[in-house]
């Protein structure tokens, strides 16, 4: 299970940096702006949760490969956006693949530190949606889960599905990739109708 998490984690963490990134580059921001929005897109859900749970110090600021991972989707996005920007709306395609695996991870280390189901289930919706939080803030922009209900209630599905596997003694990695499927499922029929600054395609 522990290394499970780690790669759930780390995997997140790379999707999620390269989400700040972008926006970073697409807000005209320096090489260190684009850092900050990396670092903090991939690593304030996390961080906020480990605080709550009494996981001290977060694994993002003790562990170096989340820093590690963070710096380097950030200067590859900075170097190369052309390789990133192939991809239709980038930022928001990165959130969802990053809101599942963080909702899902969330859940499990939540489970893991002893938590109630539903604290579990909410923790792990913060996991999947603090980062994107944090990075919008620090754009100026109202985040885009308070604009889009639906990631952060996919995020929660997510979450649920791995606390009841869990309290039904599903195999691990079963209700993890299950929870993660539903959640990016359940974002992917609304992400593409929205332009990468958040607003409504017209």
């Amino acid at each position: 299970m522990e290394t499970l998490l780690l790669v759930l984690e780390l995997i997140g963490t790379s999707v999620f940096a390269l989400s700040g990134a972008m926006a970073g580059v697409k807000s005209r921001l320096d090489l260190f702006g684009v850092l900050v929005l990396a670092y903090a897109a991939c690593n304030a859900g996390g961080i906020g949760r480990d605080l709550l749970i009494g996981a001290v110090p977060p694994a993002a600021i003790s562990d170096w490969r989340y820093l590690t991972m963070s710096l380097l989707a950030g200067i590859v996005t900075f170097w190369r956006p052309s390789a990133i920007n192939r991809v239709r709306s980038p930022v928001l395609l990165f959130d969802a693949a990053g809101l599942g695996l963080f909702a899902v991870a969330g859940a499990q280390k939540a489970i893991a530190f002893g938590l109630n189901p539903v604290a579990a289930a909410l923790l792990g919706m913060l996991t999947g949606i603090g980062g994107g939080m944090a990075r919008d803030v620090l754009l100026a922009e109202i985040p885009i889960v308070l604009r889009a209900d639906l990631y952060a209630v996919a995020a929660l599905a997510g979450a649920a599905v791995v606390v009841i596997g869990t309290a039904l003694r599903f195999p691990s990695t079963a209700i993890t990739i299950a929870g993660a499927v539903i959640c990016r499922t359940a974002v992917h029929g609304y992400s593409p109708r929205l332009a990468p600054s958040g607003r409504r395609r017209t």
